[in-house]
C-alpha cells in the first residue's frame, strides 16, 4: 500500500528544493536590489527547455493557465548523469509527481519506484518507468507518467546528479541523520548524524545494494540529502552566497516553466504549500527475461490516481 504522511515537512522540503530556492532568491532580489532579481531571471532563462508532447495521448488539449490559479501538476526528475564522467542521456533515478491546488491550499507529492513496470508511451514497449527518460527525454517521461497515473502532467523539472553534488558544495555541505551504517566506494558512513560534502553526498545517496530496503532505502537517503540542502539554502546570507546556487541551476537543471510561471507560483500558489501529503507507491518485485521489475497493484494504483484527480479537480 502507498504510505502516506500528512503535512510532511520532508516532502515539503523536497518539493521546495526546486521552487523555494528560486522563490527565496526572488524575494531577496525584490528586497535587496535589482541585481539579484535580474541574475535570477537570467538563470531561470538558462534552465528553460520546452518539450514536444505526444498530442494524440496528452490529456490537456490546452496548456494550464497559472494566471487563473488552476490546479496543476509537475513531474520532478532526478537524472543519473552528470557525475562519474557520465554524459549520456541518462535515466530518471528519482520520479516524483506533485499536484498543487490553490483552492484547497494543499499539495500532494507522490514518489514512483524507478523500476515500476509500465507502458512506455511513444516507444511501443513495456519497461521500467525510469527508461522513458532515456528513450525520449522529459517529453516521453511526462507522457508515460501521465498515462500511468491517468492525470495530466503539466510541467517538469529535472536536475542531474552533478547538480545535486554542486548544490551540496554551494551551500557548504549538508547534515543528515544516517539510519544505516555502510561502506560504499571506499567511503565509510557511520550511523547517526554525519556531515556530507559534494562527492561524499553523491556516494551516500547513490548506494542501494548494501541496503536490504533496496531502492526504497536509497529514496530515503535522497530525501535526507535534499532536506539538508534546503535547510542550508534557507540559511544562506542572501546576496553573498546566492550566485553559487544560480550557477548550479544553470548548468544542471531543466524545466519547461518560464520565469513568469515561477513568479505566478510564488505569488499565487504559496499557500498551497502549507499542507503537504506525501505518498510513496510501493510494488512487488518480479523477474522477467533476467531483469528485475516492480509491479504496483491495481488497487494501490487506482487509489493514488483517485487522490491526484481530486487534487486536480478532475471529475
Amino acid at each position: 500500500m502507498a504510505r502516506r504522511r500528512r503535512k510532511s515537512s520532508v516532502g515539503k522540503k523536497i518539493f521546495w528544493t526546486i521552487f523555494s530556492i528560486v522563490v527565496g532568491l526572488l524575494v531577496i532580489g525584490l528586497g535587496v536590489g535589482a541585481k539579484v532579481y535580474f541574475d535570477l531571471s537570467g538563470s531561470i532563462k538558462e534552465t528553460y527547455e520546452s518539450v514536444e508532447r505526444n498530442n494524440e495521448t496528452t490529456k490537456r488539449k490546452a496548456p494550464i493557465d497559472l494566471s487563473q490559479k488552476q490546479p496543476f501538476s509537475v513531474l520532478l526528475l532526478g537524472i543519473d548523469t552528470g557525475d562519474l564522467g557520465r554524459t549520456e542521456q541518462g535515466r530518471s533515478d528519482t520520479l516524483m509527481v506533485a499536484t498543487v491546488n490553490p483552492e484547497t491550499n494543499k499539495t500532494t507529492l507522490v514518489s514512483i519506484p524507478r523500476d515500476t513496470y509500465v507502458e512506455i508511451v511513444g516507444h511501443g514497449t513495456q519497461d521500467k518507468i525510469n527508461h522513458a527518460y532515456a528513450f525520449g527525454g522529459a517529453a516521453m517521461a511526462m507522457d508515460t507518467v501521465e498515462n500511468y497515473l491517468d492525470i495530466p502532467i503539466d510541467h517538469y523539472v529535472s536536475i542531474n546528479m552533478m547538480g545535486i553534488k554542486e548544490l551540496v558544495d554551494a551551500v557548504g555541505g549538508v547534515d543528515v541523520n544516517n539510519d544505516l551504517e555502510f561502506e560504499s566506494r571506499g567511503e565509510h558512513f557511520a550511523f547517526g548524524p554525519i556531515h556530507l560534502e559534494g562527492e561524499r553526498a553523491l556516494t551516500y545517496l547513490r548506494m542501494r545494494y548494501e541496503d536490504s530496503r533496496g531502492d526504497y532505502g536509497r529514496q530515503l537517503r535522497q530525501r535526507a540529502v535534499v532536506e539538508g540542502i534546503m535547510n542550508k539554502a534557507l540559511s544562506l546570507n542572501g546576496v553573498t552566497q546566492y550566485q553559487g546556487i544560480l550557477n548550479t541551476m544553470e548548468g544542471n537543471m531543466k524545466t519547461d516553466m518560464s520565469f513568469g510561471d515561477m513568479q505566478k507560483i510564488a505569488l499565487d500558489y504559496r499557500d498551497a504549500f502549507s499542507k503537504m501529503d506525501q505518498l510513496q507507491m510501493t510494488g512487488e518485485g518480479f523477474m522477467q527475461d533476467g531483469v528485475s521489475y516492480q509491479r504496483v497493484s491495481e488497487d494501490e494504483l487506482q487509489k493514488v490516481q483517485s487522490t491526484l484527480k481530486q487534487q486536480l479537480d478532475i471529475k
